[in-house]
């Protein structure tokens, strides 16, 4: 049995994961007490149900603080349980409960919005820290779409290297583990000729493999990975995020993350996201 665990706050995307898992043939549940997961995935399993998807989160309460024993206990006895967090900063969750009006689940009398945001980021710490992270915040609903997906496929008995790109003017994404900053390298934004392309295109492509800083900075890149990877691996590390930004994230740092990629696809399962792409 394959059993996916969706989490995260208030307002990051969960109820579209869960209808992409549900597309995807999974039986899916919403807003279960952590403490009744056992029991759901025992229930499912004798029913023949393989594929479950629960969201569990901050409206579980007190019940909360046992999930990570739960998953444990579900592993223990061979069921493949992936944990997926969908995170998103403060403001976009502000604005986002602001265009749909829909009340946070810890709002009260006393509380603001942002206090209600940042007590559950808080809550749901211990489970951002094993999860495989996604940050909404800069996502379209497709985007999101795919890289649920792509969750989908992982294959759990490798650790997974995921290389993204970001532009730091839309800020760093809240999911990374390692940040690289490339907006010292030579930027084609300014060739007329190469602005409308991006790092996959081969014009620019070619641009960037006549510069030596950019083959000098991709080499470093590379060294500084390979040199800590079987520390994360040691470390019973699922997933490894390496986010690379430059100015409009749509130049050097998808060029980087594209050449990074099929660099160590031979060492490690490898995910590539171009967060400014659409």
């Amino acid at each position: 049995m394959q059993l996916i665990l969706t989490s995260g706050l208030s307002g990051s995307g969960k109820s579209v994961a869960l209808n992409v898992l549900e597309d995807s043939a999974y039986y899916c549940v919403d807003n279960l007490p952590a403490t009744l997961l056992p029991e759901l995935a025992n229930v499912l399993q004798q029913r023949g149900y393989n594929r479950i998807a629960v969201s569990v989160d901050i409206r579980s309460g007190k019940t909360l603080d046992q999930l990570p024993v739960h998953i444990e206990a579900l592993k223990a006895q061979g069921i493949d349980v992936r944990v997926l967090f969908l995170d998103a900063k403060t403001d976009t969750l502000v604005k986002r409960f602001s265009e749909t009006r829909r009340r946070h689940p810890l709002s009260d009398d006393k509380l603001t919005l942002t206090e209600c945001i940042e007590r559950e980021r808080d809550a749901l710490v211990e489970i951002a820290n094993f999860a495989y992270r996604i940050d909404t915040s800069e996502l379209s609903p497709n985007n999101l779409r795919s890289w649920i997906k792509d969750f989908v496929q992982i294959d759990r008995s490798r650790l997974t290297l995921l290389f993204q790109s970001f532009a730091f003017k839309h800020g760093i994404p809240l999911d990374a583990d390692i940040v690289f900053d490339v907006r010292c390298l030579p930027n084609p934004h300014y060739d007329p000729l190469l602005r409308a392309f991006t790092g996959k295109d081969q014009a620019v492509v070619d641009f960037f493999a006549s510069e030596p800083e950019v083959g000098a900075m991709q080499r470093d890149i590379q060294n500084y990975i390979e040199s800590w990877l079987p520390s994360f691996i040691r470390d019973n590390r699922s997933y490894l995020t390496v986010a690379l930004g430059c100015t409009g994230g749509k130049h050097r740092s998808v060029y980087l993350v594209e050449a990074l990629a099929r660099h160590f696809k031979a060492q490690a399962q490898v995910l590539v996201r171009h967060r400014e792409l659409v």
